[in-house]
């Protein structure tokens, strides 16, 4: 990668309007990989001080105001993948989440926003054992259910453990996969070992569409993301992904800019579009849309659709919602007003 130039002046695209909403659960082109191509790898550079300067200026370079920002906001609500991974979940908080996802806004606020229908959230993100009561719960929907899978968030149980949980969750009618990879093999630049995983996790994944999650807080310098980006899109990845959400550095821009322009970079290679999930942090109506305009810079308008990009998050949609309100009515509510239910 060389060094980044400075920032577009060019303004992004208008949100849709008040009149329009996403419908999630878009089926995109799946990617099929290539054989692994060390030269390709080893050409890759990062100079990390450009990439700091390109994405600094990101958060106050635009100021999207008024019906543009609500429009760019009931957009950021079709790219979310609302998620609950902790220790206690219970098929009783996963109800409660999909029908958070189901109706992301109040019916005040969908009228008051003028859209022809309701937004509904991009998928529900869990662990496998809450695969069945989420289905139940988005049954007729179209709302895909993606399941954390391959020993998340370290990924380092067995080889086959990992592949036979892949399979569980795709029998158990999971439509989207979020795998992990094995960081050691990053760390040692044994890229040969991390084609060859993501590969087979690819082929157990069967119909099921394929998130990479590289960890990127533990892969040390910016070169081994792109590196990372690059193995896993080879093996057939369908999106790639910053992280697990556990690791104590999870999405940053110039983690994002990385990710992007490797994105970028294999799409002119290969013919192929691969889509983008940043994880961990993001939970302002701020940050979304700093990411999304990060990658209409960077990717196009086709990474502002559900089938390339989604957000990873749990408390960002309560945000957007707040935000929302505000527009429609012109005060702030209280940020526990708008939970999950």
């Amino acid at each position: 990668m060389t060094e980044t130039t400075s920032p577009s002046t060019a303004a992004p695209p208008l949100a849709p309007g008040p009149g329009a909403a996403l419908v999630p659960g878009q089926a995109p082109v799946r990617n099929a990989g290539v054989p692994l191509d060390h030269g390709w790898l080893a050409a890759q550079r990062v100079n990390e001080a450009a990439v700091s300067r390109r994405v600094a200026g990101l958060p106050g370079r635009r100021g999207i105001k008024g019906a543009f920002q609500a429009g760019w906001l009931v957009r950021a609500i079709g790219l979310i993948d609302l998620t609950t991974l902790a220790g206690d979940d219970t098929e009783a908080r996963v109800r409660r989440l999909c029908a958070k996802g189901r109706a992301p806004l109040r019916s005040d606020l969908v009228a008051g926003l003028g859209l022809s229908r309701p937004p509904r959230v991009g998928a529900i993100c869990v662990y496998h054992e809450m695969v069945p009561a989420a289905l139940a719960a988005l049954q007729g929907t179209g709302i895909p259910v993606a399941a954390v899978s391959t020993g998340f968030p370290a990924g380092l149980s067995p080889l086959a453990t990992r592949l036979a949980e892949i399979e569980a969750s795709v029998a158990a009618g999971a439509r989207e996969i979020d795998i992990v990879i094995s960081r050691r093999h990053v760390l040692r630049a044994d890229w040969a070992a991390l084609h060859e995983e993501v590969a087979a996790f690819r082929a157990a994944c069967g119909p099921a569409h394929m998130k990479a999650i590289l960890a990127t807080g533990e892969l040390g310098p910016l070169v081994n993301v792109a590196r990372a980006s690059l193995v896993c899109m080879m093996a057939g990845a369908d999106f790639i992904k910053t992280s697990t959400g556990k690791e104590g550095v999870n999405a940053t821009l110039q983690v994002g800019l990385v990710m992007a322009r490797a994105i970028r970079d294999y799409g002119a290679q290969t013919g192929a579009q691969v889509g983008f999930k940043p994880a961990g942090g993001i939970s302002t109506a701020r940050d979304a849309l700093v990411w999304m305009a990060l990658m209409h810079d960077e990717l196009g308008p086709d990474w502002l659709e559900p089938h390339l990009f989604r957000f990873g998050a749990s408390s960002l949609l309560g945000d957007i919602e707040r935000q929302l309100e505000h527009h429609v009515t012109g005060r702030y509510s209280a940020a526990e007003r708008h939970g999950m239910g």
